[in-house]
């Protein structure tokens, strides 16, 4: 998903204003008149210039108090927001309907969700992802886009690293797509179950992250029911296939602690083995699944 046109050109207007207000007050470059000089710039030199930029957020400020351009309030109001920017090395690691995913690299990680400008990110990038890129990200009318400038690195990651950015990415879903700035922790689920369903995704996740998943069930015994149904779901999809290899059509089946302990024809069959086979504390921890003819 792009900016609207209206918008990209509206961004670029008041983004162009600020860093030749910048350029003015702070003497980094010469021959800089009028924002369209802007476009004449090589990447280096624009470079010097967001850095200055990104360098002292109170120059945002001074920009909207002295207001050289006449803005609106509404504009001054676009320009103050990105005091909030964040820039960083991401991944980018989908292309979504509603925009494209960046993910950082912090602990736990975050992934936001960019707009494009005229051009998409996937036209621009290319479908294959994960893409490494240097990228400043602003809030603009409560969406995120990125400041123009994408600096990408021709990588090639291995399955390992393939394996640990997709593990990354599956994390910062569990607590949430961030889609607004500035960031707050309050705005994002952050649910412990949700946290431990993201450990408990993937193999390489569960390997990745034992001690963790075991700390929250630490802190928290009640887990152990979120754990017992991730970890049947697991070993439902593996006793499915073995069961249609000895001969097994259909029928429901109940797994605590990785064993069969009930079969029968209908659900309610396989409920009441079970329940006469465990004590009552155990119930909640038992995962039910059905095996329906193909």
């Amino acid at each position: 998903m792009n900016l609207p046109e209206s918008d990209v050109r509206l961004f670029f207007r008041l983004y162009h204003s600020l860093l030749l207000y910048i350029n003015n007050r702070c003497k980094v470059l010469e021959g800089l008149n009028r924002p369209s000089d802007l476009h004449k710039l090589n990447p280096e030199d624009l470079k010097k210039l967001k850095d200055r930029l990104y360098g002292s957020s109170d120059l945002i400020d001074s920009f909207v108090k002295d207001n050289p351009e006449n803005l609106s309030s509404e504009e001054q109001e676009i320009v103050s927001t990105w005091k909030n920017f964040v820039r960083d090395r991401f991944y980018i690691v989908r292309h979504l309907k509603n925009h494209t995913v960046f993910l950082d690299s912090s602990h736990p990680p975050k992934a936001y969700g960019v707009l494009g400008m005229l051009t998409s990110f996937e036209e621009m990038m290319g479908p294959g992802l994960p893409i490494m890129v240097d990228a400043t990200l602003l809030p603009f009318r409560n969406l995120i886009i990125y400041d123009g400038t994408l600096l990408s690195f021709n990588i090639i990651f291995g399955g390992g690293i393939r394996r640990s950015i997709n593990d990354s990415y599956s994390q910062a879903k569990s607590l949430g797509i961030i889609t607004t700035l500035p960031f707050s922790s309050e705005k994002v689920k952050s649910e412990d179950s949700e946290i431990l369903r993201g450990y408990l995704k993937t193999e390489y996740s569960r390997d990745v992250h034992h001690e963790e998943i075991w700390e929250l069930i630490g802190k928290n015994p009640d887990l152990m029911v979120v754990y017992c149904e991730e970890i049947g779901r697991v070993h439902a999809r593996t006793y499915k296939k073995r069961l249609r290899e000895a001969g097994i059509v259909e029928g429901w089946f109940a797994l605590i602690d990785g064993i069969i302990i009930a079969g029968g024809k209908t659900q309610k069959e396989v409920e009441r083995i079970m329940k006469s086979l465990l004590p009552p504390e155990k119930i909640k921890l038992v995962y039910i699944f059905q095996l329906k003819a193909k």
